[in-house]
């Protein structure tokens, strides 16, 4: 699937299911990426990889040849932004969404002008993304994640602000953000579900897509059968433990 055909399957709101990586193995990754996810994301806010291990996963994930390679970037910059762009992602996931000012700076970080204040140098991305501007601009996703107290507050607007083609719900911080005391902390699992059903509703009103991240498969298919429209399975680090885990239990013994 090509770059512009995955955007504009997100874009249109088709449901689309992803895997998320935080390891900077890019063996790993591509065996990762030949599964059938729709796409792999890449962690460069949380994850344990550098510029020279993005650039690797991707390359990794483009070897699959069957999932689209999406980046979470560190940060709402347009350095940040631009570079994983030029790099080669299909799209960015933006964190700390607050407002529609914090959006619509994300948007001109991933538009070339007049649109956008996206800098023309895309390296690798001429090789898969456009190359020609107006290519890139329809070719790459922008997604807002919405993990705050205020990007909840104002997540209508968030979802209205032209050029973002979905929201990102971080569960983790979102919990916090409802008032959880950690990030799994089950006193306010009312409120934390009801806050993702705002984000969820917010996203189809405006018409753009609604993703969220998840731990495993059945709660990635209850998110989607809930209204969203694509869902990330966390991730390779903490599968890896859990396997580890698991095998050494049973060859303990152990019940």
């Amino acid at each position: 699937m090509s770059a512009l055909e995955f955007a504009r399957r997100v874009r249109s709101r088709q449901q689309a299911i992803g895997y998320w990586v935080v390891l900077d193995d890019p063996i790993a990754t591509e065996r990762l990426a030949r599964l059938g996810y729709d796409y792999v994301a890449v962690d460069a806010q949380h994850g344990l990889l550098g510029y020279e291990g993005i650039r690797n996963a991707m390359l990794a994930i483009d070897a699959g040849a069957t999932s689209a390679a999406m980046v979470r970037v560190e940060q709402n910059d347009p350095f940040a932004i631009g570079r994983v762009l030029d790099a080669g992602a299909t799209g960015v996931i933006v964190p700390l969404v607050d407002n529609a000012e914090d959006a619509a700076a994300a948007v001109r970080a991933t538009r070339y002008p007049p649109v956008g204040r996206r800098s023309y140098g895309p390296m690798r991305a001429q090789l898969r993304v456009g190359p020609t501007p107006s290519e890139s601009d329809e070719s790459v996703l922008l997604l807002a994640m919405i993990e705050t107290p205020e990007g909840l507050e104002n997540v209508a607007e968030i979802c209205s602000t032209p050029g973002i083609d979905g929201v990102y719900v971080g569960p983790s911080d979102l919990r916090l953000a409802v008032g959880g005391a950690t990030s799994t902390d089950p006193a306010v699992d009312d409120v934390f579900e009801a806050a993702v059903e705002k984000i969820a509703k917010a996203a189809e009103s405006a018409g753009i897509a609604a993703g969220i991240h998840t731990p495993n498969g059945e709660v990635a298919r209850r998110r989607l059968d809930q209204g969203y429209t694509f869902a990330s399975v966390a991730c390779d680090l903490v599968h890896l433990e859990q396997a580890a885990r698991a095998h050494l239990s049973a060859a303990k013994g152990d019940q």
